[in-house]
């Protein structure tokens, strides 16, 4: 498998795993999609293999009064490539890339029924920072993880 940044010619692929992975009220957008893309403060990894692409994360940054702080926007594993590491590998490379941006910590949200993701966050070094009820829509409730930069190093 291959880990690599993003090339704008990826995207109808990367948004085939996007329509995949989430039913319609709760995908992305492409717009929204490819603006989480082009910023200048995030970073978009892709696994691939033989040209196919398997999965893809985005992260991004900002500047707090604390430091800076990076947010997994999304972290996708297309169905048939699930259960093979390739979402752990994907959350490695963001994790690279918010620890390259200066980041202090690292956080998102997961669905509070996503077992998989929450476990594999978890295995990660992630701890819960709390829950948000109605997040993704009325009665979906997401979790709240963070880990912090030094766990971060520990882990490259």
């Amino acid at each position: 498998m291959l880990y690599r940044l993003y090339k704008p010619a990826d995207f109808a692929a990367l948004y085939a795993i996007e329509e995949a992975c989430f039913e319609p009220l709760f995908r992305f957008g492409r717009r929204y999609m490819r603006q989480l893309i082009d910023c200048a403060t995030a970073a978009t990894w892709i696994a691939e293999e033989d040209g196919r692409m398997a999965g893809f994360a985005i992260v991004e940054w900002s500047e707090e009064t604390t430091g800076t702080i990076a947010y997994i926007q999304t972290l996708e594993v297309a169905p048939d490539w699930r259960v093979q590491g390739i979402g752990g590998e994907l959350l490695r490379s963001i994790e690279g890339s918010a620890q390259d941006a200066g980041a202090q910590a690292i956080w998102l949200h997961v669905h509070a029924d996503n077992a998989a993701a929450i476990r594999l966050y978890q295995t990660r070094g992630y701890l819960s920072a709390g829950r948000e009820e109605n997040y993704y829509a009325r009665g979906m409730a997401a979790l709240v993880c963070i880990k912090p930069l030094d766990t971060i190093q520990e882990q490259r």
